[in-house]
């Protein structure tokens, strides 16, 4: 059975259209270095830079992730303060978007020492590395810093309470930088819907890969999240660089979806078997890891500091959004259903 809350979606239909991007980086904050492009926005981010400023862009993904090589790509773990205090001083970095961070929720249950390391220590190195400068620091964190068990729309003055090893470490390392980096931005992020770069790390990757193999994907009526176009994070991101934001925002989409709603979408769309998707909610998920509910964000204190709308629909056309248990059956709407709709309605903002 599917919970009553699961219908209908919160979509808004006032959104400004314009994505113009009206304040971008100055040259005084390159270079810019970009850690974990290995993730989903750590990826788009890096391509998205690196395209308007070439090589003053310089990515960092981490020691052992030897595959993922390229222009400007540096292989430095951040929890090694040695190897990314060289990396700061040989580019002689201006700023600093911190993507990084282990979020496989159950690596970190069951390894809580290296979520530490990872997401805890990390933020410590990077922190060290840039203390007495006045290199700008934008860090990403997360919605799963709260549990979920209210009806969310989660404002930046609630409290957290994770339910995750991946959550609290999350917490842990705002702290630090609201302690020892007060002037730093920090954008708490829910799904970013863009391609990863080995094809499995985001939400669209992982349930379409396994609608391609057809084999099952079971998601939850009750874990609600606030995804993101990667291109309106990436823009997003820049102004709020450009403009210098110090401070908490959050930085969640306007369309409210469970994982399960998300999982019917790249379903429809992308034409795949109906049946082989199925619903749950999340207490019947285990033990490990733990399910967060209802992690929607409000994000009018970041459109009021940017003077407009930072996100848009998520996915744009409310068409694709679905209605009822049963959405996924229905046909109708695409004749050619394929991937290629996926990359040009999911992956990537549509042109309006």
């Amino acid at each position: 059975m599917t919970p009553d809350t699961t219908y209908p979606i919160v979509f808004n239909d006032n959104l400004a259209p314009s994505t113009e991007l009206h304040r971008p980086l100055s040259e005084d904050q390159l270079p810019l270095l970009i850690t974990g492009i290995a993730g989903v926005s750590g990826f788009n981010a890096f391509h998205y830079f690196r395209k308007k400023f070439g090589d003053q862009v310089i990515g960092l993904r981490t020691v052992n992730n030897w595959p993922l090589c390229g222009d400007q790509i540096i292989a430095c773990n951040i929890e090694d303060e040695k190897a990314f205090q060289n990396v700061i001083d040989k580019y002689q970095i201006r700023t600093i978007l911190n993507c990084g961070g282990s979020c496989a929720l159950k690596a970190c249950e069951l390894d809580p020492d290296m979520a530490e390391r990872v997401n805890v220590h990390g933020i410590r190195s990077l922190l060290k590395a840039i203390d007495g400068t006045d290199i700008q620091l934008l860090h990403l964190s997360i919605d799963l810093v709260f549990s979920g068990k209210g009806n969310g729309n989660h404002s930046e003055t609630d409290p957290t309470d994770p339910v995750t090893v991946y959550g609290r470490t999350m917490v842990a390392a705002e702290k630090l930088i609201e302690s020892q980096r007060p002037q730093s931005c920090v954008l708490r992020i829910s799904l970013p819907m863009g391609i990863s770069f080995n094809g499995h790390a985001g939400a669209i990757d992982w349930i379409q890969s396994r609608f391609a193999k057809n084999k099952p994907a079971t998601l939850y009526y009750d874990e609600i999240r606030t995804p993101t176009y990667v291109e309106c994070l990436n823009e997003t991101i820049e102004e709020a660089l450009a403009l210098r934001l110090e401070g908490l925002f959050h930085a969640g989409g306007p369309v409210r979806l469970s994982l399960y709603q998300i999982a019917q979408i790249v379903n429809r769309i992308g034409g795949y078997n109906p049946d082989h998707l199925f619903g749950c909610p999340r207490i019947d998920a285990g033990p490990i890891p733990p399910r967060a509910g209802n992690v929607t964000m409000n994000s009018d204190k970041l459109a009021q500091a940017l003077g407009r709308q930072p996100f848009q629909n998520w996915p744009l056309d409310r068409r694709h959004v679905p209605d009822s248990h049963d959405w996924h059956y229905d046909r109708s709407f695409h004749s050619n259903n394929s991937l290629k709709n996926i990359e040009n309605e999911l992956y990537k903002r549509p042109q309006l």
